[in-house]
């Protein structure tokens, strides 16, 4: 974004906050956003919405209603390019807001500087959901690859939590194999050949382990292994934490082009900027996602195990491993798994 494109962007922001803000928008219309999110966000937009449109709302005297969409983060990012109305998206990889912005201009390229912590308010890691008492002993990612274990984990080429699953067992098989690319791809080939089903997204995945009951351990965003854990199968379940796994950042950003014509750009602005704020951590960590904030991470920190985690830059970054691993022709494709 040129300096003149940025100062556009922000004086634009700006006027819409103070517009806002304006004690004669008691009498404004009410304002709807749409937030396209991916697979397992619905709990934690659900109480955020809540608290956010209270907050809006006293802040401005405008009411707010946001309307939520969920899916794979990828099927949901090519919803938004071929033309779902988003104002923001709150999704699993910055590499699917990347290709928003590449391929409709709807948002810059450089997305990310807008808000801390390179737009992620939150992270998670990948961890296993196995059956209550572990029957199939699982300790690790090798014992995922073992002939007769039954994996569920959702497709990478739709979901954007199956690029983590499948980044996290490709770096802790590099590790195991001394950087030996052409092993560490033969385990992820081996554990791949153990998937039963490839949900395109998350929460199907989800719903075939705990509601289906198909397969021996679910790979699991952590969140979602502790609300299967705590709610949706209470006394079912177990989570094994991995020897490696993978910090997961999920970004948002507002959707520029689309705010701009809806009249929404400061709200949707605000509405990502408060899930930085005290209570938007603490609704975060409530619904067990890891959050940024010291004080929030802190009061949370119980209900996470310490683990080993990469980084996605410890793989070159996501345009690296997206051109790699999951594009047409790439490492997935060649295991034959559709």
């Amino acid at each position: 974004m040129t300096n003149m494109k940025r100062r556009e962007f922000l004086a634009a922001a700006l006027a819409g906050t103070a517009a806002a803000t304006h004690s004669a928008l008691a009498a404004a219309p009410p304002v709807e956003l749409l937030n396209v999110s991916y697979d397992p966000t619905r709990e934690l937009y659900i109480d955020y919405n809540v608290a956010f449109a209270r907050y809006w709302k006293a802040k401005t005297g405008q009411d707010v209603t946001i309307r939520q969409s969920h899916g794979g983060s990828g099927a949901q990012a090519r919803s938004v390019i071929d033309g779902v109305d988003a104002d923001v998206v709150t999704l699993a990889v910055s590499q699917d807001i990347d290709s928003i912005a590449q391929r409709t201009g709807l948002l810059p390229v450089d997305w990310q500087s807008r808000f801390p912590h390179n737009a992620s308010p939150y992270t998670s890691t990948i961890v296993f959901l196995v059956r209550k008492g572990n029957p199939k002993h699982i300790r690790d990612w090798a014992d995922l690859a073992r002939p007769g274990t039954g994996v569920i984990t959702p497709n990478p080429k739709t979901g954007g939590g199956a690029r983590w699953n499948y980044m996290a067992a490709y770096g802790w098989a590099l590790k195991a194999n001394g950087n030996n690319d052409a092993a560490a791809i033969d385990f992820v080939r081996k554990l791949y050949a153990n998937v039963l089903v490839l949900d395109t997204g998350s929460r199907g995945s989800t719903t075939t382990f705990v509601e289906r009951g198909i397969g021996d351990v679910l790979i699991a965003w952590e969140n979602e292994a502790l609300l299967a854990l705590n709610k949706l199968g209470v006394g079912q379940f177990e989570i094994v934490s991995p020897s490696v796994s993978i910090l997961a950042e999920p970004p948002v950003a507002v959707v520029d082009k689309n705010a701009l014509r809806h009249g929404t750009l400061g709200v949707a602005h605000e509405y990502l900027s408060y899930l930085y704020s005290q209570e938007g951590q603490d609704i975060i960590g409530k619904h067990y996602y890891r959050p940024i904030a010291s004080d929030a991470a802190a009061k949370y920190a119980g209900q996470f195990a310490r683990i080993d985690m990469l980084t996605i830059r410890d793989f070159g970054g996501w345009d690296a491993v997206q051109k790699k691993h999951f594009a047409d022709g790439g490492v997935f494709d060649q295991f034959g798994r559709k």
